[in-house]
C-alpha cells in the first residue's frame, strides 16, 4: 500500500461535519506519527508522509476528489490496488466500520470522482458509518456536525478507524476487514433513493453533477 486518501470538504466551515470523517481519520494517523499535513498546490491536496505511506486530503471539494488523486497516482505510478480510501457512509450506523476491496460508488460523489480518474475500481475502501437520519433529513445530516451525545462514540470510532488503516497498511486489507468489519451486519443496507439523492449535495457551493 502506498497511499491513504481521506475524503472531505476543505475549509473551517466543513471541518467538523459528518461528511469529513475521512479527513479526521487521517488527522488521527498523522497525530500518532507526530507528523503534520502540508498544502501542495500542484496536487490540490494536503499531504503528510508517514513512513512509506502518503496520507492525502484532497482540497478540491468532495465531488472533484478524483482530480487530485488521479494526478498523484499518475505522477507516482501507483496502481489502484495500492490506494486505500477512507470516507463516510450514511448507510452504516455511527460507530460501524466496513472495508471493501473494490466496487462502485454506492452513491458517494467523492468515490464516483475517484472512479472517473483512476484506471479501475480496484482501490480498497474503508467506510465509516455516520447514519442517524433518513429521507429529507439526510441533506442537513451529512453536512451537519455531531451532537454532544455522539461525540464520545465518534472519537472512539475515529481511533478504531485509524487502527484499522494501520493494520491494513501493515498486514493487508483482508486481515483488517476480518478484524474491524462490523459483525452484526452481514451486508450493507441497500441504498435508498433518498440516500442516492443526498450525494448530490456534498457541499452547497459545489453541487454534484
Amino acid at each position: 500500500m502506498k497511499c491513504i486518501v481521506g475524503l472531505g470538504n476543505p475549509g473551517e466551515k466543513y471541518l467538523k461535519t459528518r461528511h469529513n470523517v475521512g479527513f479526521r481519520v487521517l488527522d488521527v494517523l498523522a497525530e500518532r506519527a507526530g507528523a503534520s499535513f502540508q498544502p501542495v498546490s500542484k496536487w490540490e491536496s494536503r499531504i503528510c508522509k508517514v513512513g512509506d505511506l502518503m496520507l492525502v486530503q484532497p482540497q478540491t471539494f468532495m465531488n472533484e476528489s478524483g482530480r487530485a488523486i488521479g494526478s498523484l497516482a499518475r505522477f507516482f505510478r501507483w496502481k489502484s490496488e495500492e490506494i486505500l480510501v477512507v470516507f463516510d457512509d450514511v448507510a452504516l450506523p455511527l460507530g460501524s466500520l466496513r472495508f471493501r476491496m473494490n466496487g462502485g460508488h454506492g452513491g458517494h460523489n467523492g468515490v464516483r470522482s475517484l472512479l472517473a480518474h483512476l484506471p479501475n475500481d480496484q482501490f480498497a475502501r474503508l467506510k465509516v458509518g455516520i447514519s442517524g437520519a433518513t429521507g429529507e433529513a439526510l441533506v442537513g445530516h451529512v453536512l451537519g456536525t455531531f451532537s454532544l451525545e455522539e461525540r464520545e462514540l465518534l472519537e472512539n470510532t475515529l481511533a478504531r478507524a485509524a487502527d484499522a488503516v494501520q493494520l491494513a497498511a501493515s498486514s493487508g486489507v483482508e486481515k483488517a476487514a476480518n478484524e474491524f468489519n462490523t459483525r452484526s451486519q452481514k451486508k450493507p443496507p441497500k441504498e435508498t433513493e433518498d440516500e442516492s439523492q443526498i450525494r448530490g449535495h456534498d457541499c452547497p457551493e459545489h453541487p454534484g453533477e
